[in-house]
This record gives structure tokens, sequence and C-alpha cells, in this order.
């Protein structure tokens, strides 16, 4: 498997997620693959509309990933606290003070074709990934263009041993380490074949996927030797479709599945995705360049309710752009709280104390002398999957209303929040994020930055960057974060909401489940037992 998904050779039954996939009797399959596909087998529910390829390097749906990561691996993987952790290479060394770095492959690792892996299919994967994220015609680079920024140049020294060069010499490569391994010769396959426990026995992307053991795999092989996955178009349809007992679990991440969720006889398990979503605040805009006025906004945010209430605890709450429950993340202050006289109070000291006859707050401008009011525009963009954004917005700006802060909130594209954004031609807007495995949030923060949309601009935050791109030891790098974030929220660019989560939804759940991330939401399953299923009712 890749990445994250690596790490299912050392999961234990307790942090199983997929032991809540163990449940029901697997249904029968539709008619066209029944002859193919034993009882036993693993019967999953996806949403999936675009996809005509299972080729990993290329953008594909993200809960199509996690089916796809049950087929291919990387040279590393991301353990249960989220630390690299060794996969497709036994081990590594560097030179050259963390410039040169040394993978050396494990014996006795095979491609679905029963073609031995080599250093040489590292370095094409890497080609190809590279290729990629540099193809200025290429809206959608595929989930590893990051890799562009960590690697000068790649060789096989022999065989069995990766030579890279790095351009970024810290403990956050390891992470860039996690991509998927591709044959050489089909790196630009649309089906290629990787190393991982299961191979893409039989396919229609309009309808399903049948996955089947692979019988060379170089780890203990799976209990389950099929998992059969259905294509859904809309989220309506899943849930219908796991009702009416068609299939045992099924994957989404959309906030409708919240919705629906409750009128369900099943259990449910909720993963953090890696979408993160934001209220950027433009620091160059006459209102918003005063930090006090910032915080103020912060302080106005009734998180828990919109968590609760509108987002039915669909999300996890987070003060900074790297990820909660992750050794990563720190947080001094334990989750922003609502607090509307101390944002009175901050906005009082920052000089708009005046109020006009509608209660809006006003100011007299220092560089022009002229009265000013404090009205922000609020955009944001709407989204098939997270149809609440809007409401959101309205929330947050009734919410600053009352400390006299007026903001008009408009709807736009996607297409016209982004170019208000990168045009700096706004006060404040929601915003996701896809947040990379690698904990270096850089590309929001250092100033100059292309996603630095906010404008931010500080030489302390960008000193704190170069000292966390040349720790090579997890300490070291674990301090650099965790001053960055302190600084973060001093600061506060723009505030972090939440990270958006997924759902699992099964009919029996047989263990605890640990804390999931996406795209690991199927680790493990090749380790799992099967168990007997219960009746109805017992």
């Amino acid at each position: 498997m890749t990445s994250i998904i690596n790490t299912i050779t050392r999961m234990r039954p307790k942090l199983a997620l997929l032991c809540t996939l163990m449940l029901a009797c697997c249904c029968l399959a539709a008619p066209a693959q029944a002859e193919y596909v034993t009882n036993d087998a693993l019967h999953l529910g996806i949403i999936s509309v675009a996809t005509n390829r299972v080729n990993p390097l290329t953008p594909v749906e993200r809960e199509f990933m996690s089916v796809t990561n049950l087929m291919y691996e990387g040279l590393m993987s991301i353990d249960d606290e989220y630390k690299p952790q060794y996969c497709l290479a036994e081990r590594y060394s560097y030179t050259n003070s963390g410039k040169t770095w040394f993978f050396y492959l494990r014996d006795g690792v095979t491609f679905h074709d029963g073609t031995p892996l080599t250093a040489h299919d590292v370095v094409a994967t890497v080609q190809e990934i590279l290729r990629l994220a540099k193809d200025d015609s290429s809206t959608n680079k595929g989930r590893y263009s990051t890799l562009q920024y960590f690697i000068k140049s790649i060789e096989a020294s022999d065989n069995k041993t990766v030579v890279i060069t790095t351009n970024r010499n810290n403990y956050g490569f390891l992470y860039a380490m996690t991509f998927p391994i591709l044959k050489a010769d089909e790196v630009q396959a649309d089906n290629p074949v990787g190393t991982g426990p299961y191979y893409l026995d039989m396919y229609d992307f309009s309808s399903y996927l049948l996955l089947s053991c692979y019988t060379g795999w170089w780890q203990n092989l799976p209990d389950y030797r099929q998992v059969l996955v259905s294509l859904y178009s809309t989220n309506r349809e899943l849930i219908s479709g796991y009702e009416y007992s068609n299939v045992d679990a099924i994957l989404t991440r959309a906030i409708t599945a919240a919705q629906y969720r409750t009128g369900v006889t099943s259990y449910n398990i909720d993963y953090r995705t890696t979408q993160l979503e934001t209220l950027m605040m433009n620091n160059g805009s006459y209102e918003l360049k005063d930090v006090r006025v910032r915080q103020a906004i912060r302080y106005m945010l009734d998180l828990d309710d919109i968590v609760n209430n509108v987002y039915y605890g669909m999300v996890t709450r987070t003060d900074t752009p790297l990820i909660p429950g992750t050794w990563t993340y720190w947080s001094e202050n334990d989750a922003q709280q609502f607090n509307k006289q101390r944002a009175m109070e901050l906005l009082n000291e920052a000089g708009w104390t005046d109020y006009d006859e509608n209660g809006v707050r006003t100011t007299v401008r220092a560089d022009t002398g002229k009265l000013a009011r404090m009205h922000l525009r609020f955009y944001v963009y709407e989204e098939q999957e997270n149809s609440v954004r809007v409401e959101v917005a309205n929330r947050i700006a009734d919410a600053l209303m009352q400390v006299g802060i007026e903001c008009k909130v408009e709807t736009l594209t996607y297409k016209e929040a982004r170019d208000k954004l990168k045009a700096g031609s706004y006060d404040l807007c929601l915003a996701a994020f896809n947040i990379d495995f690698t904990p270096d949030p850089g590309y929001l923060l250092i100033s100059g930055n292309n996603c630095n949309y906010m404008r931010y601009k500080s030489t302390e935050m960008d000193n704190l960057f170069k000292t966390l791109r040349a720790a090579q030891e997890e300490s070291a790098y674990r301090a650099a974060l965790q001053s960055i974030q302190t600084l973060f929220w001093n600061d506060c660019p723009f505030v972090c909401l939440y990270y958006r989560n997924g759902s699992v939804l099964t009919r029996k759940m047989f263990t605890d489940a640990r804390d999931v991330r996406e795209p690991e939401v199927l680790r493990g399953i090749e380790t799992f037992k099967k168990k007997k299923c219960k009746s109805a009712g017992t």
C-alpha cells in the first residue's frame, strides 16, 4: 500500500478500524459478478463519479484512494502515532548533513505480476511524479506533487539501493517517502500493478471493483481474500444501498452522511480527512491589519455551536494548521473559546470604539483622517459535499454583528473565490485546504508563498520555518513545530476552524476503534480474521 496505509503490517487488533467492517454477512454480489465473488467477501460502498483508471499517481477521488491504497505501497509508511516507519524500505541512512539519502529495499518483494521490486521502479515512479508536478498544462497534479520540493535528484546505485539528493534536508522528508511505487514500465498505465495485499481482479468503473488477494505478498496473507467495492454516484444512493443491505459497510466524508445516518440501524466510526476548513483573513486590508481585530473575530466564533448544530459533529476542531491528535499538534489554549467580552475589549483597544446609527463600529483613519466603518467583504463558495458552508458563513456574520462588525456575505463559485483570494480583494473568506501528509504548513505561512492568501508577513515566522526545515531529528522538528504553532496563535493570520470528518457506517463493531485518518480507512483489512455474523436482533 502507499503512504499511510502501509502501517497495516503493524496493526494491533484493538486498533483495527476495519473490525468495524467485519460485520454482517456479505450480501450477494450483483449478478454480473456473482459467479466470481466468494460468499465471505467483504462488500464496501463508496462514492465515485469521475474515476476511470486506478493509477494512484494521478488525481483520483478521495474515497477511491482508500481503495487503491490496498494495492500500492511506499518506501515508508505512517504509523498510528503519525510517525514514519519502514515499509518497502527495510532501512535508510543519510550523509552530507542529510542532503543525500540512501534507501535499501526489502528482499522478496514482488509486484502483482510476479516481477521483483527494484530500485529502478522507485526511480521511474519518482520521475513520473516530478513530471506530473511540473506539467504546466495540468490543473490537478496529483496528491504527491509536493515531492518536487524535496527531491533534487534520484538514482539507483544498484537494484536494491535508491540514492536521493534533497532540496530539504529535514525529518519531514521521510513523510514524502510514502508515495506509491509502481512498476517502471507501467507508471503511466491506467491500471498499473503494485505490491500491496490486493490486486485489481475485475472492474467496471460505472459500478464496481473486485480486489483479490495477492498470494505473493511479502507479508501475512489477508484473511479476506476478496473485497468487492460498489460505486455509487450520490450519497443518497450510497445510504440507500446500505439501508437495503446491498453492501456491508459504506465510506463517506460528506455532511449528508451525518444527516442520513441517524435513520440507519448501524454503528458508525468517524474518521478525520485531510481537509482543513479555515476562515481566511486579509492581513493587508485596513480593517484587519491590526492583530487585535483578527483576534477579536476569533473570539466571536462559537465553534462548538457550529460543530454540533451545523456539522452534526462531522468535523474535528483545531487551533492550528497541524492535525489534532498527532505528535505534531500543539495548542496552548486547548481550543479557542467564544468570548464576546474579550472581543469587545480588543476592538476598543484597536481604536474601533464609536458606533454609527446602524450599530457598526467606526474609527478615524490615521492615514486619511476620514471616518471608516467596520464593514468586511465576506466571501464563501459552495460545495456539493459541504452544503452547509453558506450557513456557517451567515452564522459567523451574525455573531460579528453583535460586536459592531458588519459583514456582507456573498456566495461565489470556487473559481471566483480563488481569484478573489489570489488578488487580495477580500476581507474574510471561508476556504478549505488539503493538508499534505508532511507536517510543514509553510506554504500557508511563509511570506510571499503562493498559498499565503492572507498577505501575512513575519520575519520571525519565516525564520522558524528555516529552523524546521533544517531539523533532522524528531525532537528538533517537534520543537520547531511547537514554536510555529505558538506564534500562529499569537499573530492570528487566519483562523483554523476544523478538519472535516468522514464516516464508516457498519452493521457490527467488534472491538475498540483507533483514531482514524484519511485515506487510512481501509488500513489493516488484511490483518483481520473473519468472524461469524450474528443474526438480526442478536
